[in-house]
Protein backbone atom coordinates (compact mmCIF):
# COMPACT_ATOMS: atom_id res chain seq x y z
CA UNK A 1 0.00 0.00 0.00
CA UNK A 2 1.23 3.27 -1.06
CA UNK A 3 1.83 5.80 2.00
CA UNK A 4 -0.55 7.94 2.30
CA UNK A 5 0.64 12.08 1.25
CA UNK A 6 -0.57 15.07 2.42
CA UNK A 7 -0.27 18.35 1.17
CA UNK A 8 1.48 21.59 3.91
CA UNK A 9 -1.03 24.06 4.85
CA UNK A 10 -0.94 26.99 2.82
CA UNK A 11 0.21 30.41 4.75
CA UNK A 12 0.92 33.89 3.59
CA UNK A 13 3.93 34.78 1.76
CA UNK A 14 6.72 35.57 3.89
CA UNK A 15 9.01 37.97 1.82
CA UNK A 16 12.72 39.76 2.67
CA UNK A 17 12.56 42.01 -0.53
CA UNK A 18 11.11 43.34 -4.37
CA UNK A 19 12.95 42.56 -7.02
CA UNK A 20 12.25 45.25 -10.52
CA UNK A 21 12.47 44.45 -14.08
CA UNK A 22 11.50 46.68 -16.86
CA UNK A 23 11.35 45.83 -20.58
CA UNK A 24 10.71 48.00 -23.89
CA UNK A 25 7.48 49.17 -24.98
CA UNK A 26 6.92 50.03 -28.59
CA UNK A 27 5.51 53.64 -28.60
CA UNK A 28 4.88 53.73 -32.52
CA UNK A 29 2.85 50.92 -32.12
CA UNK A 30 2.02 50.69 -28.37
CA UNK A 31 2.67 47.39 -27.96
CA UNK A 32 4.44 46.37 -24.42
CA UNK A 33 6.25 43.34 -23.30
CA UNK A 34 4.33 40.21 -22.56
CA UNK A 35 5.22 38.40 -19.88
CA UNK A 36 3.96 35.08 -19.78
CA UNK A 37 3.62 33.87 -15.83
CA UNK A 38 2.66 29.81 -16.89
CA UNK A 39 6.01 29.92 -19.17
CA UNK A 40 8.50 32.25 -17.28
CA UNK A 41 7.03 32.65 -14.02
CA UNK A 42 9.93 30.69 -11.96
CA UNK A 43 12.95 32.43 -13.63
CA UNK A 44 15.81 33.02 -11.66
CA UNK A 45 15.97 36.23 -10.10
CA UNK A 46 19.59 36.69 -11.35
CA UNK A 47 18.61 36.13 -14.91
CA UNK A 48 15.31 37.11 -16.30
CA UNK A 49 13.91 36.08 -19.57
CA UNK A 50 15.09 38.56 -22.27
CA UNK A 51 14.10 41.42 -23.03
CA UNK A 52 13.91 42.31 -19.17
CA UNK A 53 16.12 43.85 -17.89
CA UNK A 54 17.07 43.53 -14.07
CA UNK A 55 17.16 47.10 -12.26
CA UNK A 56 17.88 45.17 -8.81
CA UNK A 57 16.46 45.67 -5.49
CA UNK A 58 13.84 47.87 -4.46
CA UNK A 59 12.21 49.15 -0.75
CA UNK A 60 9.12 51.08 0.01
CA UNK A 61 7.10 48.82 -2.70
CA UNK A 62 3.51 50.15 -3.05
CA UNK A 63 1.22 49.61 -5.25
CA UNK A 64 -2.58 50.66 -5.19
CA UNK A 65 -5.93 49.95 -6.84
CA UNK A 66 -7.36 53.49 -7.11
CA UNK A 67 -10.30 51.56 -9.04
CA UNK A 68 -13.70 52.69 -8.27
CA UNK A 69 -16.89 50.54 -7.65
CA UNK A 70 -20.69 51.98 -8.33
CA UNK A 71 -23.57 50.65 -7.81
CA UNK A 72 -26.84 50.49 -10.02
CA UNK A 73 -30.01 51.30 -8.29
CA UNK A 74 -33.62 50.50 -9.72
CA UNK A 75 -37.29 51.02 -8.05
CA UNK A 76 -38.41 53.41 -5.97
CA UNK A 77 -37.06 53.11 -2.93
CA UNK A 78 -33.91 53.03 -5.44
CA UNK A 79 -32.31 49.21 -4.43
CA UNK A 80 -29.28 48.03 -5.42
CA UNK A 81 -29.13 45.61 -8.01
CA UNK A 82 -25.46 45.16 -9.40
CA UNK A 83 -22.37 46.62 -9.24
CA UNK A 84 -20.14 48.50 -11.87
CA UNK A 85 -16.62 49.44 -11.77
CA UNK A 86 -17.18 53.37 -13.21
CA UNK A 87 -13.21 54.27 -12.93
CA UNK A 88 -10.00 51.77 -13.14
CA UNK A 89 -6.98 52.95 -12.47
CA UNK A 90 -3.83 51.16 -10.74
CA UNK A 91 -0.46 52.92 -9.37
CA UNK A 92 2.87 51.98 -7.97
CA UNK A 93 5.30 53.78 -6.37
CA UNK A 94 8.87 52.55 -5.25
CA UNK A 95 12.77 53.54 -4.34
CA UNK A 96 15.36 51.58 -6.16
CA UNK A 97 18.69 50.62 -4.25
CA UNK A 98 20.88 51.39 -7.45
CA UNK A 99 21.32 54.84 -9.47
CA UNK A 100 22.19 53.44 -12.75
CA UNK A 101 21.25 54.56 -16.24
CA UNK A 102 17.74 52.80 -16.39
CA UNK A 103 16.68 53.61 -12.61
CA UNK A 104 17.35 57.28 -13.24
CA UNK A 105 15.33 57.02 -16.93
CA UNK A 106 12.40 55.33 -14.61
CA UNK A 107 12.47 58.00 -12.14
CA UNK A 108 12.87 61.18 -14.18
CA UNK A 109 9.25 61.15 -15.62
CA UNK A 110 10.43 62.95 -19.27
CA UNK A 111 13.76 62.46 -20.85
CA UNK A 112 16.82 61.24 -18.90
CA UNK A 113 19.79 63.16 -20.86
CA UNK A 114 23.15 61.71 -21.18
CA UNK A 115 26.10 64.80 -20.50
CA UNK A 116 28.08 64.18 -23.81
CA UNK A 117 31.38 65.23 -23.46
CA UNK A 118 31.69 68.67 -24.80
CA UNK A 119 33.72 70.29 -27.99
CA UNK A 120 36.84 72.81 -26.77
CA UNK A 121 35.66 76.18 -25.85
CA UNK A 122 31.93 74.78 -26.30
CA UNK A 123 29.16 77.10 -24.97
CA UNK A 124 28.00 76.07 -21.71
CA UNK A 125 24.25 74.65 -21.45
CA UNK A 126 22.50 73.22 -18.63
CA UNK A 127 22.35 70.18 -20.53
CA UNK A 128 25.08 69.95 -22.41
CA UNK A 129 27.06 72.25 -24.84
CA UNK A 130 27.82 71.11 -28.21
CA UNK A 131 29.77 67.57 -28.23
CA UNK A 132 32.59 66.37 -29.65
CA UNK A 133 32.57 64.53 -32.79
CA UNK A 134 31.14 60.88 -32.46
CA UNK A 135 33.31 58.06 -33.79
CA UNK A 136 31.93 55.90 -36.86
CA UNK A 137 31.74 52.19 -36.10
CA UNK A 138 33.77 49.55 -37.97
CA UNK A 139 32.19 46.14 -39.54
CA UNK A 140 31.78 43.17 -36.96
CA UNK A 141 30.88 45.50 -33.66
CA UNK A 142 28.43 43.44 -31.63
CA UNK A 143 26.43 44.46 -28.32
CA UNK A 144 29.25 44.14 -26.34
CA UNK A 145 32.47 44.94 -28.20
CA UNK A 146 32.54 48.45 -30.38
CA UNK A 147 35.24 48.15 -33.29
CA UNK A 148 36.24 52.13 -33.90
CA UNK A 149 39.73 51.16 -35.20
CA UNK A 150 42.53 54.09 -34.85
CA UNK A 151 39.94 56.32 -32.73
CA UNK A 152 40.26 54.13 -29.45
CA UNK A 153 42.83 56.14 -28.85
CA UNK A 154 40.61 58.85 -27.79
CA UNK A 155 38.62 56.74 -25.36
CA UNK A 156 39.81 55.54 -21.70
CA UNK A 157 39.21 52.87 -19.68
CA UNK A 158 36.25 53.26 -17.68
CA UNK A 159 34.86 55.86 -20.10
CA UNK A 160 31.03 55.97 -20.55
CA UNK A 161 29.86 55.48 -24.29
CA UNK A 162 26.04 56.48 -26.01
CA UNK A 163 25.99 54.34 -29.17
CA UNK A 164 23.02 55.65 -31.41
CA UNK A 165 22.37 57.23 -34.92
CA UNK A 166 22.82 60.54 -35.93
CA UNK A 167 19.88 63.14 -35.95
CA UNK A 168 18.61 64.36 -38.97
CA UNK A 169 15.25 65.92 -38.94
CA UNK A 170 13.69 62.92 -37.90
CA UNK A 171 9.54 63.13 -35.94
CA UNK A 172 8.21 60.91 -33.57
CA UNK A 173 9.88 58.63 -31.31
CA UNK A 174 13.98 58.50 -31.12
CA UNK A 175 16.03 55.92 -29.96
CA UNK A 176 17.50 52.75 -30.05
CA UNK A 177 16.07 49.83 -28.25
CA UNK A 178 14.33 51.92 -26.21
CA UNK A 179 12.17 55.33 -27.05
CA UNK A 180 14.31 57.78 -25.30
CA UNK A 181 12.27 61.13 -26.55
CA UNK A 182 9.74 62.28 -28.58
CA UNK A 183 10.16 64.80 -31.82
CA UNK A 184 7.02 66.78 -32.59
CA UNK A 185 8.82 69.44 -34.91
CA UNK A 186 12.98 69.46 -36.24
CA UNK A 187 13.05 73.23 -35.94
CA UNK A 188 13.71 72.97 -32.03
CA UNK A 189 17.05 70.80 -32.70
CA UNK A 190 18.92 72.59 -35.56
CA UNK A 191 21.79 71.46 -36.71
CA UNK A 192 22.51 68.95 -33.37
CA UNK A 193 23.54 65.80 -35.46
CA UNK A 194 23.93 64.51 -31.64
CA UNK A 195 20.33 64.59 -30.22
CA UNK A 196 19.63 61.78 -30.23
CA UNK A 197 22.62 60.21 -28.61
CA UNK A 198 21.86 63.11 -25.77
CA UNK A 199 18.65 61.09 -25.05
CA UNK A 200 20.03 57.39 -26.03
CA UNK A 201 19.27 54.86 -23.20
CA UNK A 202 21.80 52.84 -25.60
CA UNK A 203 24.81 52.80 -23.13
CA UNK A 204 27.53 51.32 -21.62
CA UNK A 205 30.68 51.24 -19.71
CA UNK A 206 34.22 50.55 -21.68
CA UNK A 207 36.04 48.02 -19.35
CA UNK A 208 39.02 47.34 -22.03
CA UNK A 209 40.12 48.66 -25.14
CA UNK A 210 42.57 46.53 -27.18
CA UNK A 211 42.82 45.99 -30.92
CA UNK A 212 41.14 49.30 -32.19
CA UNK A 213 37.62 47.83 -30.17
CA UNK A 214 36.16 48.76 -26.99
CA UNK A 215 35.23 46.56 -24.89
CA UNK A 216 31.71 47.00 -22.96
CA UNK A 217 30.46 45.63 -19.46
CA UNK A 218 27.48 44.60 -20.38
CA UNK A 219 25.46 44.42 -23.61
CA UNK A 220 24.03 47.38 -24.94
CA UNK A 221 20.09 47.93 -24.28
CA UNK A 222 19.51 47.59 -28.18
CA UNK A 223 21.90 44.60 -29.01
CA UNK A 224 24.35 44.72 -31.74
CA UNK A 225 24.88 48.37 -33.07
CA UNK A 226 23.97 49.16 -36.95
CA UNK A 227 26.30 50.53 -39.66
CA UNK A 228 24.26 53.75 -38.84
CA UNK A 229 25.55 54.16 -35.24
CA UNK A 230 27.98 56.07 -33.82
CA UNK A 231 29.86 56.32 -30.61
CA UNK A 232 29.55 59.68 -28.49
CA UNK A 233 31.88 59.39 -24.72
CA UNK A 234 29.42 60.60 -22.01
CA UNK A 235 30.46 61.78 -18.63
CA UNK A 236 27.35 61.72 -16.76
CA UNK A 237 23.50 61.50 -16.92
CA UNK A 238 21.06 64.97 -16.15
CA UNK A 239 17.26 65.05 -16.18
CA UNK A 240 14.85 67.90 -15.78
CA UNK A 241 11.72 69.11 -14.47
CA UNK A 242 9.35 69.24 -16.71
CA UNK A 243 8.76 68.61 -20.67
CA UNK A 244 6.33 66.86 -22.74
CA UNK A 245 7.70 63.38 -22.75
CA UNK A 246 6.64 60.69 -20.62
CA UNK A 247 8.76 57.80 -19.53
CA UNK A 248 6.73 54.41 -20.59
CA UNK A 249 8.06 50.83 -19.85
CA UNK A 250 6.73 47.61 -19.19
CA UNK A 251 6.89 46.69 -15.54
CA UNK A 252 7.87 43.47 -13.39
CA UNK A 253 8.39 42.97 -9.84
CA UNK A 254 8.65 39.96 -8.31
CA UNK A 255 8.65 38.70 -4.13
CA UNK A 256 9.87 35.87 -3.61
CA UNK A 257 8.79 33.47 -0.67
CA UNK A 258 10.84 32.12 2.38
CA UNK A 259 8.78 29.02 1.61
CA UNK A 260 9.26 28.67 -1.84
CA UNK A 261 6.33 30.41 -3.07
CA UNK A 262 7.03 33.59 -5.15
CA UNK A 263 4.55 36.31 -5.65
CA UNK A 264 4.96 38.54 -9.24
CA UNK A 265 3.00 41.94 -10.64
CA UNK A 266 3.02 42.78 -14.26
CA UNK A 267 2.55 45.68 -15.37
CA UNK A 268 2.48 45.98 -19.22
CA UNK A 269 2.42 49.53 -19.43
CA UNK A 270 3.74 52.14 -17.11
CA UNK A 271 4.34 55.73 -17.71
CA UNK A 272 6.09 57.77 -15.04
CA UNK A 273 3.84 60.20 -12.79
CA UNK A 274 6.11 62.23 -10.94
CA UNK A 275 9.08 64.24 -11.95
CA UNK A 276 12.73 63.65 -10.47
CA UNK A 277 12.79 62.63 -7.06
CA UNK A 278 14.48 61.76 -4.22
CA UNK A 279 14.32 60.09 -0.33
CA UNK A 280 17.32 59.88 1.97
CA UNK A 281 17.71 57.08 4.22
CA UNK A 282 19.95 57.91 7.17
CA UNK A 283 22.92 56.05 7.72
CA UNK A 284 25.81 55.99 10.87
CA UNK A 285 26.67 59.07 11.83
CA UNK A 286 26.79 62.07 9.57
CA UNK A 287 26.29 59.87 6.37
CA UNK A 288 22.73 59.03 4.48
CA UNK A 289 21.76 57.40 1.40
CA UNK A 290 20.02 59.09 -1.77
CA UNK A 291 17.71 56.61 -2.90
CA UNK A 292 16.00 57.56 -6.50
CA UNK A 293 11.58 57.44 -5.96
CA UNK A 294 9.75 56.10 -9.02
CA UNK A 295 5.59 56.67 -9.00
CA UNK A 296 4.13 55.24 -12.19
CA UNK A 297 0.22 54.64 -13.40
CA UNK A 298 -0.47 51.87 -15.44
CA UNK A 299 -2.02 52.23 -18.79
CA UNK A 300 -4.28 49.48 -20.04
CA UNK A 301 -4.19 46.44 -22.49
CA UNK A 302 -6.33 43.95 -23.85
CA UNK A 303 -5.62 40.53 -22.78
CA UNK A 304 -6.36 38.15 -25.75
CA UNK A 305 -7.87 35.32 -23.61
CA UNK A 306 -10.90 37.43 -23.14
CA UNK A 307 -10.31 40.63 -24.59
CA UNK A 308 -10.74 42.58 -20.93
CA UNK A 309 -8.91 45.81 -20.72
CA UNK A 310 -6.63 45.61 -17.63
CA UNK A 311 -4.10 47.45 -15.79
CA UNK A 312 -1.43 45.21 -14.15
CA UNK A 313 -1.30 40.89 -13.55
CA UNK A 314 -0.74 39.49 -9.96
CA UNK A 315 0.27 36.08 -9.99
CA UNK A 316 0.79 33.66 -7.10
CA UNK A 317 3.08 30.43 -7.50
CA UNK A 318 2.28 28.29 -4.42
CA UNK A 319 5.53 26.63 -3.11
CA UNK A 320 5.85 23.06 -2.99
CA UNK A 321 3.10 20.61 -1.77
CA UNK A 322 1.25 23.63 -0.23
CA UNK A 323 -2.34 23.27 0.01
CA UNK A 324 -4.41 25.20 -2.92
Amino acid sequence: MSPTVSAVGAVSPVTRRVRAYLAPVDRMAGVPTVFDPAQMGAFALDTPPEPWVDLGWCSNFVRKSETKVGAMTTGAPAMVQSQVRSQVEATVKLEFGNWGKLQLALAAGSQQMNLLRTATGAAANGTGGPAVAAVPLAAGSTATTLNVGAAAAQFQVGDLVAVDVNYGSQVGFVGSGVSAAYVSSPTAFGSDVNYIRRVSLNVGRVVAIAAGALQLGEALLAGAPTAEMQVSPLVGFVDREGGGFFQEWSGLFVQDGEQGDRVIYHYPRLQAMQGSTETVETLAGPLARVKLAGAFRALPVKDSNDGEMVLCFRSYLPGAMRAV
